[in-house]
């Protein structure tokens, strides 16, 4: 079995695990649902920021905190689509809330965290750049999901099927 992650890490990755499952339903219900669509709205703006502070605290705890190494066994292609597949993740765990950002800036719309405390605009305003803007953040939503199922699938692949210690590592407590 290879090392476990360090505590903080594990903590990090379910909490964000946790949030990004709530975010993709709440998501989803959001264009389903006009009758809950702006409750829905006030739940997501402040998770989408609090998603992308910890991503940004998740990438400094793994500079002095770097996840174990991978099954020596485990071929080449593997390993390359096990570190590509977290990077892509990591992008995408970046870009999603920025880009919802600067999606409701570009319109104009209050980012409101919590009674009065508001995030400022990070673009200007423009009906073209947020027309620009959301299906780019829904386009990144769902490269996000699937990207999301492929790490639950390679997870699960490494517990029930190599049973190398990898999933082990993570979800060690």
């Amino acid at each position: 079995m290879s090392r476990p992650f360090a505590p903080l890490s594990r903590l990090l990755h379910w909490t964000m695990a946790v949030l990004i499952v709530a975010m993709l339903f709440i998501g989803i219900a959001m264009v389903s649902s006009l009758s809950d669509y702006h409750r829905l709205v006030a739940i997501h703006k402040p998770l989408g920021i609090a998603i992308l502070v910890l991503v940004a605290i998740r990438l400094v705890n793994r500079l002095f905190n770097p996840p174990p190494p991978l099954p020596n066994g485990m071929p080449g292609l593997l390993r390359f689509a096990a570190h590509a597949s977290h990077w892509l993740l990591y992008g995408l765990m970046f870009a999603l809330p920025l880009v919802g950002w600067g999606m409701l800036s570009a319109a104009g719309y209050p980012i409101v965290l919590l009674g009065a405390w508001h995030l400022p605009p990070i673009l200007p305003h423009s009906d073209a750049l947020y027309a620009a803007l959301r299906p780019l953040h829904t386009v990144l939503a769902f490269a996000l999901f699937a990207t999301f199922l492929a790490h639950l699938g390679a997870a699960l692949m490494h517990a029930l099927v190599f049973r190398d210690g990898v999933f082990r590592s993570m979800a060690k407590f």
